[in-house]
């Protein structure tokens, strides 16, 4: 029996890697020939791909069995995709597993011709599923299938696998191998202990079963040595189990500390001691808030003590770390003014960024259940959408969305974590009232509604500038303009040179052997050059921004500075004039002396300037940009 299990991810990520399909593969794969005499492959393709090209792929392999891993974004491709594949092969079994058909089976064996699907975990239902057809037997008494007969749903359910250290690691068997330099999805466990209404995480016996130790050490290990850059924990709470939490943070610090890594964790659960594990690692976190109104979290299955939350964020602002926040509007009782009253909650904690989105009523959630009754308008397909609620009527939930777009694009995007609260407080709105007033005129600007996506970092950096230019002209503080422009410039030029990679710098026997005066050089891609009305040392002394007060301090100097990485952090250096416009002028093509005279500078001045700034990885030498790519 040839089984071929096909994903289809939402889009090219970092987190497009098939987990499901390669886990089925490991399991399967590691039964012994002789009692598992079949054939697993796996292929990828991307949403959007037309389905008859995935379809000739499918065909084209001569798999007898096809199975596919549904989610959201999937769903209705993947059931399209099934009707094409009945078509063409009339007599192939095709089959579906994963949340959206775990939530709701009978949903999808009505939407598409599968022949059965699988309910739940699929590494031992799949197993005997196999042994069920080679045998010539049908599948419909297998505990975790569900099929239908005569429109009735048929599923006897299959226990959750009660020691997951019995099923191999489809990262230790080296069948995610090609994904691993990309992105690392790495569950920690599976299972989630709490109950909100609008997750199906929560749903069935509420309990978590852990990977063991030994098994994520060697995971670890195994992906650092082959790459990996940066790994996504998929558990949906990493801290449930405090104790085991830190103990993986150690784990973390030892073993992969310059891999960026993403965790998801409860605030509740948060102490000093995990604060400051985070803040050594290079990380970020993301916290369900989902709304900051304690009778809407109420609603949902949730409990919400609002100074107890700002206390538990307070411990990662002091600490360093880095975190966001997740914001849903349109919950169950939740109003526009609730969720704009939430938004200015979230935004005085300083989170690095937030992501808001509408509720999803999704399938199988105890929301969607009660959804008639509770009057929820919303899309019957994916992605399931809140369209309007008694509470949140159609035109709220539009003006919801267009305050969404508009912080994702200012405050997400625009990196605005460290000046924000400081250019609010100065121009004396709300966080809310400021957004609000950035969404109307970009609106204005554009003619039209518009999304986050369209616009590039730099697009974004040039509308805050325009922004606060003509929203400190409205406010009659233009005396405080230059001091927020420059914070606005520096952090934009700042974000930067974080994501840039830092060139491969000469050694100091190399540099001490350069005569640069000679060489033709160029700015490293990594470095940004950046000029700004106030001393930028003295700017960023302050820390959080207090522009009336800096405005009586600091003189309007100006300052000459590059930004760049080096050495595992950026680097802000001032230069005076001519050093900086040498830099500025540094062309690849025209000997640097023949430049450093043109801007005033003496060979004896202009050599130590280059060997400085060459073992900073400011800037390339041809040779050494060359051994850099």
């Amino acid at each position: 029996m040839h089984l071929h299990l096909v994903t289809i991810h939402a889009m090219p990520s970092a987190q497009a890697v098939p987990l499901a399909a390669a886990s089925i593969k490991a399991a399967l794969d590691a039964r012994s020939p002789e009692s598992s005499p079949h054939r697993v492959t796996m292929a990828e393709f991307y949403s959007g791909t037309p389905l008859e090209q995935i379809c000739a792929a499918i065909m084209a392999t001569g798999a007898e069995l096809v199975g596919f891993p549904v989610y959201v974004w999937n769903r209705l491709e993947v059931c399209a995709l099934a009707q094409l594949l009945r078509q063409q092969a009339p007599t192939l079994l095709i089959s579906a597993g994963g949340p959206e058909v775990t939530a709701a089976p009978a949903s999808i064996l009505n939407a598409a011709p599968f022949n059965f699907v699988v309910v739940g975990e699929g590494e031992v239902t799949m197993a005997a599923v196999l042994d069920q057809l080679t045998a010539g037997r049908s599948v419909a008494d297998v505990a975790g299938v569900a099929t239908l007969r005569d429109g009735t749903l048929l599923l006897t359910t299959r226990p959750p696998i009660a020691d997951l250290g019995t099923l191999p690691s489809p990262y230790l068997t080296g069948l995610l191998d090609d994904h691993i330099a990309n992105g690392v999805v790495w569950p920690l466990s599976r299972g989630c202990p709490f109950g909100c209404t609008f997750c199906f995480d929560g749903m069935g016996d509420r309990k978590v079963r852990r990977y063991p130790l030994e098994r994520l050490e060697a995971e670890l290990e195994y992906v650092v040595q082959r790459g990996a850059a940066q790994i996504f924990v998929l558990d949906s709470t990493f801290n449930y189990d405090v104790p085991r939490a830190k103990q993986l943070l150690r784990l973390v610090k030892r073993k992969a500390r310059t891999v960026h890594c993403h965790f998801e964790v409860r605030h509740e659960l948060l102490d000093a001691e995990q604060a400051q594990l985070f803040a050594e690692l290079t990380c970020s976190l993301q916290i369900g808030l989902q709304s900051a109104d304690p009778a809407v979290a109420k609603n949902v299955g949730r409990k919400l003590d609002r100074a107890d939350f700002a206390r538990k964020v307070m411990l990662l602002n002091s600490a360093g770390a880095t975190f966001g926040f997740d914001l849903i509007y349109g919950l169950p009782g939740d109003t526009l003014e609730r969720f704009r009253e939430g938004l200015n909650f979230a935004l005085a904690l300083y989170p690095n960024h937030l992501d808001i989105f509408p509720l999803s009523v999704l399938p199988g959630t105890v929301v969607d259940a009660e959804a008639d009754e509770t009057g929820l308008q919303r899309l019957l397909t994916p992605p399931y959408t809140l369209l309007a609620s008694p509470t949140f009527p159609l035109a709220d939930m539009a003006t919801a969305r267009l305050l969404g777009a508009a912080c994702d694009i200012f405050y997400s995007r625009g990196k605005a974590v460290a000046w924000f609260n400081g250019v609010v407080a100065a121009v004396k709105l709300t966080p809310v009232t400021l957004l609000q007033a950035f969404a109307e005129w970009l609106q204005a600007k554009s003619g039209r509604e518009f999304e986050e996506a369209e616009f590039s970092d730099e697009a974004i950096w040039q509308l805050q500038r325009d922004f606060l230019t003509a929203l400190f002209g409205q406010r009659k503080k233009q005396r405080l303009l230059p001091l927020a422009l420059d914070c606005v410039d520096y952090h934009y030029h700042y974000a930067a040179a974080v994501m840039a990679v830092a060139p491969k710098r000469p050694t100091p026997r190399e540099t001490a052997k350069l005569d640069l005066l000679t060489q033709p050089l160029s700015l490293a891609p990594s470095a940004r050059l950046a000029r700004f009305t106030h001393e930028i040392a003295d700017l960023l002394e302050w820390g959080e921004p207090d522009l009336p007060a800096m405005c009586g301090v600091l003189q309007s100097v100006g300052s000459h500075t590059v930004i760049y990485p080096a050495a595992g952090e950026v680097r802000t250096e001032s230069f005076d004039e001519p050093y900086y416009r040498l830099l500025e002028r540094l062309d690849g093509a025209t000997p640097a002396g023949q430049l450093a005279a043109d801007c005033g500078l003496t060979p004896a001045e202009a050599n130590e300037f280059l060997h400085f700034a060459i073992a900073e990885g400011m800037i390339l030498q041809k040779a050494f940009e060359t051994r850099s790519n």
